[in-house]
C-alpha cells in the first residue's frame, strides 16, 4: 500500500530532522565528539556543496539554486518511478522511498539555510570518509537496494 511508502519517507525525514536538530543545538560548528576513538566521531559541519562536498568551493551565485533545482528534479523522477512501481511494498518501493525521504531531508536544509548539516564522521588514521548525515545514509541504502534489484532481482525470480 502506498501509505507504507509514505510512512518510510516520513520516518526518514523525521529521523533526519531530529538528528540534525540535536547536532545543531548541542555541538558547535567544526567541533567533534569522539564515539569510537580512531574510527567514529560526531562532528558538526555545514556543507554548502552536494554529496561529499562537491561544488562546496564553487563561487557561483547559482550553486545553491542549482543544487535545489537538481534535488527537486531528482525527487520528481524517483517519485514518478515509485508511483509506476505500484503500491506493493517490495525492495524497489522501499528503495525509492528511502531515496525520496533522504533527498527531501537534505532539500529541507538547503532551502531553509543554504547548507546541509553533516555529522557522522568515520575515519581510520589519516584516511577519512567525508562527513554525512541520516538523509545521505537513506539515499545510499536505497541506491544499494536498487542496484541489488537490478543486478540480482531477475535471477531470484528465475530461480523460483
Amino acid at each position: 500500500m502506498r501509505r507504507h511508502h509514505l510512512s518510510i519517507i516520513a520516518a526518514v525525514i523525521a529521523f533526519d530532522r531530529v538528528t540534525k536538530w540535536l547536532i545543531v543545538r548541542r555541538l558547535p560548528i567544526a567541533h567533534d565528539v569522539s564515539i569510537i576513538r580512531g574510527f567514529f566521531q560526531l562532528a558538526h559541519w555545514e556543507n554548502t556543496g552536494a554529496a561529499f562536498s562537491m561544488f562546496a568551493d564553487s563561487a557561483s551565485p547559482w550553486r545553491t539554486a542549482g543544487l535545489i533545482g537538481f534535488s527537486a528534479l531528482a525527487i520528481s523522477v524517483i517519485a514518478f518511478l515509485l508511483w509506476k512501481n505500484g503500491p506493493k511494498l517490495d525492495g524497489t518501493g522501499i528503495a525509492f522511498s528511502l531515496i525520496i525521504g533522504g533527498a527531501l531531508g537534505n532539500l529541507w536544509d538547503r532551502i531553509a539555510k543554504g547548507t546541509v548539516t553533516d555529522f557522522l564522521d568515520f575515519y581510520v588514521g589519516s584516511s577519512h570518509w567525508p562527513p554525512f548525515n541520516v538523509a545521505d545514509s537513506a539515499i545510499v541504502v536505497g541506491s544499494i537496494l536498487i542496484a541489488w534489484t537490478v543486478l540480482f532481482g531477475s535471477k531470484a525470480k528465475t530461480a523460483k
